[in-house]
């Protein structure tokens, strides 16, 4: 799912760490993808040796070991949901923002 760019703004860091903040409620959502760390596997495809060049994919680790999460109760989190592999969680966003945007009668 593509993020609603009229419904929400989105920010992110190199971990895969995001925000998401609605534009409708004004609600912040934090996600942190949980997995094993590595850097991505993308950068330049040097024509000649066909091994891939640049240093872009070091920049972006792609998840957070659950050991560093920053979402728990202890650092203020309420409503803390592990998502299934393949389940979007910009749809789960969509989803709360709606019963949010229901709930304040928006």
């Amino acid at each position: 799912m593509k993020i609603d760019e009229k419904r929400f703004l989105q920010e992110s860091d190199k971990t895969g760490r995001f925000i998401v903040k609605s534009k409708i409620t004004g609600k912040k959502y934090f996600v942190e993808p949980i997995g094993n760390t590595h850097a991505a596997d993308w950068g330049d495809l040097d024509p000649a040796t066909k091994k891939m060049t640049g240093s872009y994919g070091e920049r972006y680790e792609g998840c957070v070991p659950e050991k560093d999460s920053l979402i728990t109760e202890a650092n203020g989190f309420e409503k803390i949901e592990l998502l299934d592999a393949g389940v979007s969680p910009l749809s789960e966003i969509d989803r709360r923002d709606r019963e949010y945007q229901k709930q304040m009668g928006l």
